[in-house]
């Protein structure tokens, strides 16, 4: 089918995808972190208080998503979705409100969980469970939502507050939101039931089977690859999350930073259909393991970097990494482990990402107040990335095999 066809045929399913992909963006670290100097302000709080209480409501959001995210296994998405898009409606109306700092770990919490969590995870295992043989397409298409909210958003919301109370801002985020509820509901309309797909479909995975989640994570091949996929989570979330007190640091504006961010996403966009077309062709096992490789270089950039040309440089090696992780591991749980179970497979590495970018900014914030640089920070999370790739390439060689084994 030509691409033109594609997008024709499914262009329903396809939208509510990304426009589902766009609304989790305001419970994504790179749009909270923009009110994180007025928030620290508010409640007085230091660089690692602010990222202890962002790590215990995003850990808490983790544990969460490891029963929630099995939902999308039994649920339509259309019936799941309004739910999770009403509470993270509520959940900025409730940032807007906040007044002391429970309340704000309770709000970081339902935004991190609605958004970053459910929204994100429900379009992207409807993706993955309705497309097979165009599955890298469909999460390519579907993931432009992401980089759409992460290239203007920040900027949109940045250049607002000049003007505009931190707290009016949240009601803006709620009413879009909601706006958004609706457009999903009328995509939708005429939605594919998961269970009657999920049945019928012959993706299997290692061995010709369709693995449930304590078979994963009973799988040796399920924990090595946690520590790779997780990094981005992790490390783009911490870049995103000290990016003021980083431009502080360098002496230059968040403005002109920020200004940075449509031209990183744009190429990252290039990137996810990049991925999303060799994934079609060669499958995820011969890809991921180099897929990680240019966020090592992006970090050895952040570390080093004197001037905002060197930060730029670095973004675009993140990007082609952060093109990779829209696309390729949602493929590989699929490729390896079946469709049959992926949501709650899906849901125990979404638990797992996201305690990534919990603690990223938690323990990142800690180090930073006992004295460790922020640019000796990132050249530790370059050396992560060279360590986590090189045992991810030893393990696909060794599962390549149990692709074509029979059951």
């Amino acid at each position: 089918m030509g691409f033109v066809r594609f997008l024709r045929n499914n262009s329903a399913w396809l939208s509510a995808g990304a426009l589902l992909s766009f609304l989790s963006s305001f419970g994504q670290t790179f749009f909270i972190s923009v009110f994180a100097g007025q928030i620290r302000d508010d409640f007085g709080l230091s660089l690692g208080q602010w990222g202890g209480i962002y790590t215990l409501g995003t850990g808490l959001s983790a544990l969460v998503m490891v029963w929630a995210g099995g939902l999308t296994d039994r649920f339509r998405a259309r019936t799941l979705a309004s739910g999770v898009l009403i509470a993270l409606s509520l959940a900025c109306v409730a940032m807007s409100l906040a007044t002391s700092v429970a309340a704000l770990v309770v709000v970081i919490f339902l935004l991190r969980f609605t958004g970053q969590g459910m929204t994100s995870h429900i379009a992207i295992v409807a993706m993955s469970r309705w497309f097979v043989a165009s599955r890298g397409r469909a999460l390519s298409i579907a993931t432009m939502g992401f980089a759409i909210g992460e290239a203007f958003l920040p900027l949109i919301f940045v250049s607002l507050l000049a003007t505009s109370g931190w707290r009016s801002l949240w009601q803006v985020a709620a009413v879009i939101v909601l706006a958004g509820l609706v457009v999903v509901l009328l995509l939708l309309r005429r939605e594919r039931t998961p269970q009657s797909v999920a049945e019928s479909s012959s993706a299997t995975g290692m061995m010709g089977r369709h693995w449930t989640r304590a078979e994963a994570m009973r799988h040796w091949l399920f924990w090595l690859m946690l520590p790779v996929i997780s990094g981005p989570p992790a490390f783009v979330t911490t870049f995103f999350f000290h990016q003021v007190y980083y431009a502080d640091q360098h002496g230059w504006t968040v403005i002109a930073q920020v200004a940075l961010y449509p031209a990183y996403t744009l190429f990252g966009l290039l990137m996810v259909f990049g991925w999303g077309a060799a994934l079609d062709r060669v499958g995820t096992g011969r890809l991921l393991p180099f897929a990680y490789l240019p966020i090592a270089v992006a970090f050895l950039l952040f570390g080093t970097a004197t001037t905002l040309t060197g930060v730029g440089i670095g973004l675009a090696f993140m990007a082609v990494t952060v093109g990779a992780q829209a696309t390729l591991p949602m493929a590989f749980w699929a490729e390896y482990f079946g469709t049959r179970h992926i949501g709650s497979i899906k849901a125990a590495a979404a638990a797992a990402m996201v305690m990534g970018s919990a603690l990223g900014p938690g323990v990142s914030g800690l180090l930073i107040d006992l004295g460790v640089g922020i640019g000796t920070l990132y050249l530790w999370i370059a050396v992560w990335f060279l360590l986590s790739s090189a045992a991810m390439w030893a393990g696909m060689r060794r599962a390549r095999p149990l692709l074509t084994a029979a059951g």
